[in-house]
């Protein structure tokens, strides 16, 4: 103040003011201050006078160092707690948010002799005063002794030191609770060596001098949490190059920690610039000013293309150029040059304007990673991340955009559902990773798991030791893969049409009809933008079926506790949303390209945009098919609908070939009932007929009246006719027919044909009209043709 006071106020987030709270007649050194939950009672440490005050006066029977208990409410007694010549931070705990008011605090104590000792204070109400009762000592309990590092974590109350151990360090903590006392839950041995000399305290209040001091002599550490049972231990550590900046971290929940190695493009010889780390929940950020931001992926921290490594102007932050930064809880940063705190985030505008712009496929992954999985997913975020998509599918060369999309939108809608459904659920269509993150060197190194003590705790710790328990029993084979669902696939692709009854076949489908019943795209009746017909496909039917029952079977056998009806719902809802993600890409791409709904249609040739739809089509089947991941019904016959409309004759006949382009019958039979029989109209029909599978065949040929088409059938029918027949002999002398001309081997075929059909063989039960006869007429006009004859 003005008259060179001290004053101690509280700084109220929501009206931006502070409110006062005590106040000292003199200027103090204040080194820490903290205030109880009720707000009835003020703890304060400070420092009575310098070095030079002391020898200048002959204070020598003063203690340096003064702890002081206030009421403040109203302002009354002051109790001294300690008096010592060692520093002194003290922190009230707090009880879980919405408890009534206590009639007891308790009070943490640190002393720079390195222990921290809890006192409990117990109040009364007095003639509308809030005092404290006891006179004397109060009761205190010793809670850590020889400690070289601790931080404090205020939102949930625990305590994290350090303790040294011959040539490695103990990391562990202590668990506050509203109710019962404390007690230690964890302990982690890291290979780390911390300075023993001088106590390093972090979130326990600020104290410029003090902390330049200490800085100067420890190593930078901070330990962070994540919602999601992330455990990570950060610390910056010294170089004996210049210009080079080493820093680790600890993801303690995995079992190994990442060192990494920055070399610098410009920096201040003069000025040793230290790294700040920040808490963002999914990332931990290791940031230095003026030279990069590094975000790491907390949650996957396996595959460093998932993590973010900007330098330049993109790492710049405009309010954060200190380098005496602090995060003291998750999206919080505090500026203790300046004194100013900070609610830190990602932003996604930023985020996708980078992507954007972005040319190494290592920045492109890991940005593409963060906006799917760290951002809520809105309409708007899709629609932009599905058009940058579309625009780059050529221009990422290590990774497949769409899948990645798929696999990871999936996983950031399913897994909030249910517990550890995270370690189950693939995250990402890449197994390995072999891209360089230009100017940074990498190296990956095992350490023990940390050992955790608790009976029936909730939240973090259970989201901890689940962690934990993931890493023990090998994390990457319990996520989820195709490999079996293939093979399965295949296997049962490849088996004859009359296995294809059986009771698990069944099951099968019946699967497969469940989870399209919930998807979206093909439940919407009436008009639609993107023209998808709700039509049966045997194959991806199937592969839907088989994803349903394989992936109920997986989480069955680890999410037993959950229930088969809810695994069930989960199985269902997981492929459902897979199929409204490829519904929802075409629908983005429709609509950027201007496609109308009635589209599907051969009188013309495609436009500019529908080729680059049909590119992107391909490329979503290109995509399926890497994954052995369903498509919605209709895809197929929609991607042969524009390839007939975009592509060349030759290029369209080796597309099918080659199986991008797959035919269907809605497709083909409206192919050939559409087109009328011209010239190059006869060539692709002739030229799709030709391929078309044998059970396809019988049902759509008939849709040609062609004598091509009808001559292609009855050959098929006599063929298959004979087939039936095998080795058996007709039973009986073949009676004559009558007959339009008088051919012999045409009459004796029609008749040896008829005597078959008596017996009850009829390869096309449900054309009635393809028969003996049929055959007759169809063999007739084709050598009348042949011989520039009229049939009549």
């Amino acid at each position: 103040g003005n008259q060179r006071n001290t004053h101690i106020g509280l700084y109220d987030l929501q009206t931006k003011q502070n409110e006062h709270l005590y106040v000292f007649e003199k200027n103090l050194h204040i080194i820490s201050c903290s205030i109880n939950n009720e707000r009835t009672l003020l703890a304060v440490s400070f420092c009575q006078y310098t070095e030079e005050e002391r020898a200048s006066q002959l204070l020598q029977s003063v203690s340096k160092y003064l702890t002081l208990l206030i009421e403040i409410h109203p302002i009354n007694n002051v109790r001294v707690l300690k008096a010592v010549d060692s520093c002194v931070w003290v922190q009230f705990l707090y009880p879980v948010e919405g408890r009534n008011a206590s009639r007891e605090s308790r009070l943490l104590l640190v002393s720079e002799d390195k222990y921290i000792e809890q006192f409990d204070i117990h109040v009364a109400e007095e003639e509308h005063k809030v005092v404290i009762q006891k006179s004397g000592q109060l009761p205190r309990a010793k809670v850590v002794d020889d400690l070289v590092w601790a931080q404090w974590d205020m939102m949930e109350q625990r305590l994290f030191y350090i303790v040294p151990k011959e040539s490695k360090s103990t990391l562990r903590c202590v668990q506050f609770y509203p109710d019962e006392n404390f007690n230690s839950i964890l302990e982690s041995h890291l290979d780390i060596a911390v300075n023993d000399t001088q106590l390093k305290l972090v979130n326990f209040g600020y104290d410029y001098y003090q902390d330049q001091d200490v800085a100067s002599k420890s190593l930078n550490l901070q330990v962070f949490t994540s919602k999601a049972g992330g455990l990570c231990l950060c610390c910056s550590l010294v170089s004996d190059i210049p210009h080079e900046i080493i820093y680790s971290i600890y993801f303690l929940h995995k079992g190994y920690n990442k060192t990494f190695t920055v070399s610098l493009e410009r920096t201040e010889s003069h000025q040793w610039k230290e790294v700040a780390f920040m808490n963002l929940d999914y990332y931990v950020a290791a940031y230095l000013p003026g030279q990069f931001l590094h975000l790491l992926n907390i949650q996957h921290p396996d595959l460093l293309c998932y993590s973010l490594f900007l330098t330049g102007e993109d790492a710049r932050m405009d309010r954060l150029q200190s380098c005496s930064i602090r995060s003291p809880w998750v999206s919080a940063v505090l500026d203790c040059d300046a004194g100013s705190l900070y609610n830190v985030s990602i932003s996604d505008s930023a985020l996708l304007q980078f992507l954007q712009k972005s040319k190494r496929d290592c920045e492109r992954l890991a940005a593409l990673h963060c906006a799917l999985l760290y951002f809520q997913h809105t309409e708007d975020l899709e629609m932009q991340i599905i058009r940058w998509i579309s625009e780059n599918l050529s221009t990422c060369h290590s990774f497949d955009p769409i899948q990645e999309f798929i696999i990871a939108s999936l996983y950031c809608r399913m897994c909030p559902e249910t517990q550890n459904l995270d370690k189950l659920l693939p995250y990402t269509s890449l197994h390995d990773w072999i891209g360089i993150v230009p100017g940074v060197i990498c190296a990956t190194d095992i350490i023990s798991l940390p050992v955790l003590e608790f009976q029936n705790s909730k939240g973090f710790w259970e989201k901890l030791n689940s962690n934990l328990e993931s890493v023990k029993y090998a994390e990457p084979h319990l996520h989820y893969h195709s490999n079996m669902l293939r093979r399965e696939w295949h296997n049962l692709s490849e088996e004859r049409e009359e296995r294809r009854t059986t009771t698990y076949l069944r099951n099968i489908f019946e699967n497969a009809k469940n989870a399209t019943s919930l998807n979206g795209c093909c439940s919407v009746s009436g008009a639609r933008l993107v023209p998808l017909f709700e039509e049966e496909d045997y194959q991806q039917q199937l592969l839907m079926g088989l994803m349903v029952a394989q992936l109920k079977d997986h989480l069955m056998r680890h999410l037993q506790y959950v229930g088969k009806k809810k695994i069930d719902q989960i199985v269902l809802d997981y492929v459902a949303n897979l199929l409204n993600l490829v519904h929802r890409i075409m629908k983005e791409v429709w609509r950027r390209y201007q496609l109308h709904s009635c589209i599907f249609c051969f009188d013309e040739r495609g436009s500019a945009g529908e080729f680059a739809v049909f590119h992107i089509m391909s490329r979503i089947l290109e995509a399926a098919n890497g994954m052995c991941m369903p498509l919605p019904p209709g895809f197929h016959t929609l991607h042969l609908g524009l390839g007939v409309r975009c592509l060349p004759l030759h290029t369209l006949l080796h597309y099918i070939d080659n199986g991008v382009l797959q035919l269907t019958e809605t497709c083909v039979r409206k192919l050939l009932k559409d087109l009328d029989d011209t010239e190059q109209n006869e060539k692709l029909k002739f030229s799709i007929v030709m391929r078309l599978p044998e059970a396809l065949g019988q049902k759509v040929r008939q849709y040609w009246n062609h004598p091509i088409n009808a001559n292609l059938i009855a050959r098929k029918y006599v063929k298959l006719l004979l087939e039936k027949l095998g080795n058996r002999q007709c039973s009986r002398p073949i009676p004559e027919r009558l007959s339009p001309v008088e051919f012999l081997p045409l009459n004796y075929l029609t008749n040896m044909l008829a005597e078959i059909e008596n017996q009850g063989v009829h390869p096309y039960e449900k054309q009635d009209h393809i028969n003996a006869r049929f055959v007759e007429e169809t063999a007739l006009k084709h050598t009348m043709t042949l011989l520039g004859l009229k049939y009549s």
